[in-house]
């Protein structure tokens, strides 16, 4: 499979629909980070994100023929996924659940400076990064994992989320601003 494929998704999906099994694998590919950094966030939960991901694919694929705009296969692809989310945040009876690590492979390098020379962020430093992510109000939870899990562009995330750039770069700005500010708040 070529993993740059150039392919729109409407051409991809056009070619999913008339049994080519490699268009699907494009569309996985490309969309798969941004659906799980969605869902991540929406969840709180890494291993609950990653299941919600693959029943979104499963389903989608299931219901591509229903899709009547192939050029809105993203936004399609994320009702899903938020769907998905909603519906396992309705069966779970405690409400949310402690929210698992991100993996090794996710940085979130520019949110906080080391707390020495080296360069380097802590395990620990980590650890309260993500924690205190995982407390901000959704839709700034949404547009941090977009952009430092998923590296999407402002560009990207305002298309993906259906608002402006300028929605993303001052939900961006806050996101960062309450980060500082309670991680400022741990320190003392």
């Amino acid at each position: 499979m070529n993993h740059t494929d150039e392919r729109d998704d409407a051409t991809l999906v056009g070619d999913t629909l008339a049994g080519h099994p490699h268009a699907a694998a494009a569309l996985v590919h490309r969309w798969t980070a941004r659906i799980l950094a969605l869902c991540h966030a929406r969840l709180r939960r890494r291993d609950v994100a990653e299941d919600m991901t693959q029943d979104t694919f499963l389903k989608a694929f299931r219901s591509l023929h229903t899709l009547s705009d192939r050029t809105r296969f993203g936004s399609w692809l994320l009702g899903i996924a938020m769907r998905n989310c909603l519906d396992w945040i309705k069966k779970r009876q405690n409400g949310q659940r402690s929210f698992s690590t991100l993996g090794d492979d996710r940085t979130f390098d520019g949110l906080i400076a080391p707390e020495d020379d080296s360069g380097v962020i802590s395990p620990e430093q980590r650890c309260r990064v993500i924690a205190e992510i995982h407390e901000l109000p959704e839709d700034h939870r949404q547009v941090i994992m977009l952009f430092y899990y998923d590296e999407l562009t402002y560009r990207q995330a305002a298309e993906l989320l259906g608002v402006s750039t300028a929605t993303i770069n001052a939900r961006l700005t806050r996101a960062r601003c309450l980060l500082r500010e309670r991680l400022a708040d741990c320190r003392r």
